[in-house]
């Protein structure tokens, strides 16, 4: 095999690093070109498309804001200082979630991050006594972040300290939303989905009267069936695809917009589609 001819699909697989090695012979000048030699690795299948997917979301990361993937403030499943245990236990159940932000009275003051792990040991230890609950004995400091943060600098802020969860401040200290590794992680290798996530073949999952929580790659002439709606399908064949030529981009996590009686608004998304979004029929 000459150095101009692409490595052989055939037999054993060389290593991910051999095979970049392979692909980058000739240095790139700049980011953008870095990437259209991955791309171009790709295409040679000197690279899959996975490994392609990560290494780009790799050099994404540096260019990507906190702002831009946080969580919104009003998407944040939180805890009341004030609730008993039991109550928290019921929120924990309900949201499958393990890190919680607990609030204070005035209900804009994070005060610490409650682990679920930790409340399970209150229980273990003092069984339902909620008189002996004292949540400061359990609280671990908050970490505030600005907006502005580069996710890869976030990154190796939360290996260096070993925290999960990260609030995110605005320029006033006001609390505006959250960031997990997961999400970060989530940017380099893609959708992380756990036992607490829709599973895929469930498309469409109501959430009480009038409201969905939809895949966002469900078809709109199955939606349209489904909920009786009368979405066009003619610029467009998903609701992600929907949503997205509705916004004109790439939609935030926690973004919503109106549409023909109808409010969407997106619970997951990352720098490369929609995930999932939330349907509410609107009162007439």
């Amino acid at each position: 095999m000459t150095d101009d001819q692409p490595p052989s699909t055939g037999g054993r697989r060389t290593g991910l690093l051999a095979r970049l090695a392979a692909a980058l012979r000739h240095a790139p000048r700049d980011r953008q070109g870095l990437l259209e030699i991955l791309d171009q690795a790709r295409r040679s299948r000197i690279l899959d498309p996975d490994e392609f997917r990560m290494l780009e979301g790799v050099l994404e990361v540096s260019a990507i804001q906190v702002r831009d993937i946080m969580i919104p403030r009003g998407q944040m499943v939180v805890l009341e200082r004030e609730a008993g245990p039991a109550q928290m236990v019921q929120i924990i159940i309900d949201s499958g979630h393990s890190r919680f932000p607990v609030i204070a009275d005035d209900r804009d003051e994070v005060i610490g991050i409650l682990l679920a792990k930790d409340l399970l040991r209150y229980f273990a230890e003092n069984g339902s006594g909620q008189e002996r609950f004292r949540i400061k004995e359990y609280l671990r400091p908050a970490v505030f972040i600005p907006e502005s943060k580069r996710l890869n600098v976030l990154l190796r802020e939360f290996r260096n300290s070993h925290n999960h969860m990260a609030m995110v401040v605005d320029e006033y200290g006001g609390v505006s939303g959250l960031l997990t590794i997961e999400d970060v992680l989530e940017q380099i290798v893609g959708e992380i989905d756990d036992e607490h996530d829709p599973e895929d073949e469930v498309m469409v999952v109501p959430e009480g009267d009038d409201a969905w929580r939809i895949d966002a790659l469900t078809r709109i002439e199955d939606l349209n069936e489904e909920l009786g709606t009368g979405f066009s399908d003619a610029d467009y064949d998903t609701v992600g695809g929907l949503v997205m030529h509705e916004l004109g981009r790439l939609p935030r996590k926690g973004e919503s917009l109106v549409l023909d009686g109808m409010r969407f608004t997106v619970l997951r998304a990352d720098q490369r589609r929609v995930h999932s979004v939330r349907l509410r029929r609107l009162a007439s």
